[in-house]
């Protein structure tokens, strides 16, 4: 029987391509709501796999198919869950712990969108202004070379 509630550990896929444009999604739910990949670990999961199999089912893309890399950075983030979406969630959990990873993909990469209604990549800049969380605009700070270096 599944669990009701989402477990508050989750995996968060910084996307970007040879040109260290950072894909960002927007959300069916919230459309102000602009975000990289993520998804909640199910039980038993380990966040590679979670990171795995969200990118496959946000975007279409196989990373081990494709033959990418998808870099843990071993790195957590711990933030609040915001209110509207607290009713998912086992009572008096006010924190979900999200682990960073990273994927370079080709620059002509398809994305087939599944979860959101709509995708742009963005200069680095553009799209830590464009995401709504700040554990987002971090991870891409910190996981996206800048377009002038090399990757």
């Amino acid at each position: 029987m599944k669990n009701a509630y989402r477990r508050p550990e989750s995996a968060l896929v910084v996307i970007y391509d040879c040109q260290c444009r950072v894909l960002v999604m927007q959300r069916q739910d919230d459309p102000d709501f602009w975000q990289s990949v993520t998804g909640t670990l199910e039980i038993g999961e380990l966040a590679i796999n979670t990171a795995l199999r969200e990118v496959k089912e946000e975007t279409g893309i196989d990373i081990q198919q494709a033959g990418y890399y998808l870099y843990d950075h071993q790195q957590t983030n711990r933030y609040a869950i915001r209110d509207i979406w607290q009713h998912r969630y086992p009572p008096n959990t006010p924190f979900n712990t999200e682990h960073v990873f990273s994927l370079q993909v080709k620059s002509d990469e398809a994305i087939t969108l599944t979860e959101h209604l709509a995708y742009q990549w963005l200069e680095k800049n553009a799209a830590m202004a464009k995401v709504w969380s700040d554990t987002n605009r971090a991870a891409i700070k910190d996981c996206v070379p800048d377009a002038n270096m090399p990757t």
